[in-house]
């Protein structure tokens, strides 16, 4: 198989050097928009041939030719043009026949050439591009032939997916901006306990000593109390007060007050 690519791809070279060397030497009169023997010429290209080169070539060749030819600047095109034929032949099926006659035109980029090709499943319009010398293939193209009712399907299906497109990127941004209000939710969450966690930090740095104060000051009218009724007891028994000790005070009820 890689000698049988080797033969086309140099077959393919030659043939375009062939038209190269002719179309530099080539002159006459134009008519129809084209030179009279450079549309001799084109006529002569066999564009057929360059058809047969991706109706035989098979899926698990296909890297290395497109490889191969890509080598060549004269037909790297042609490497170019083997993904756009993965792309439409299963639309076609087998290749059948492929018209006798061109289609030949000029424009700025050069002359093309094209040929009506029948398969299985439908026609094909095969056109190949060279440059104004003729030296170099610059373009490829397949163009199936599709009916009214196909033509509509794939339309159909081309706006429902890019109407479906446009719907689900809608649907994304509103549920984005939808959700743009529990974000706000969660950040005022965080906000408040982080403040919640600063208050009980500053509460818990500050201690409070009330109680302590409060048992001092009670304890300080105690012994000033003690001390007066140690001095009225060792005045009423006529001994030192020195020699007195109060182990403990008690509240007297009103009524032995009032008694005595």
């Amino acid at each position: 198989m890689k000698l049988n690519l080797k033969r086309a791809v140099v077959g393919l070279t030659m043939a375009v050097c062939l038209f190269s060397l002719s179309a530099c030497s080539a002159a006459g009169n134009k008519a129809d928009g084209i030179d009279a023997d450079m549309k001799a010429q084109l006529e002569q290209i066999p564009v057929a041939s360059y058809l047969e080169l991706y109706t035989g070539l098979e899926d698990k060749d296909s890297a290395q030719m497109k490889k191969s030819l890509a080598k060549k600047d004269e037909v790297a095109a042609l490497a170019e043009g083997i993904d756009s034929w993965n792309n439409v032949k299963g639309d076609l099926g087998g290749f059948i026949s492929a018209s006798d006659s061109l289609k030949l035109e000029e424009s700025k980029d050069g002359f093309t050439a094209t040929v009506d090709t029948v398969f299985e499943k439908r026609n094909m319009e095969f056109t190949v591009t060279f440059d104004h010398k003729l030296s170099k293939i610059t373009g490829v193209a397949f163009v199936p032939e599709y009916t009214i009712g196909e033509k509509m399907e794939k339309a159909g299906f081309n706006t429902l997916m890019g109407m479906g497109t446009v719907f689900v990127v809608l649907i994304f941004i509103s549920l984005l901006i939808g959700g743009f209000r529990y974000i706000s939710i969660f950040e005022e969450k965080l906000l408040n306990k982080q403040k919640g966690s600063d208050t009980k930090a500053v509460v818990e740095a500050e201690p409070v000593f009330t109680e302590p104060l409060a048992e001092e000051e009670e304890l300080k009218d105690d012994l000033e109390l003690a001390a007066v009724i140690t001095a009225a007891i060792a005045a009423s028994e006529g001994v030192s007060p020195s020699g007195l000790v109060v182990r403990s005070i008690k509240r007297a009820a009103a009524g032995n007050w009032k008694k005595a």
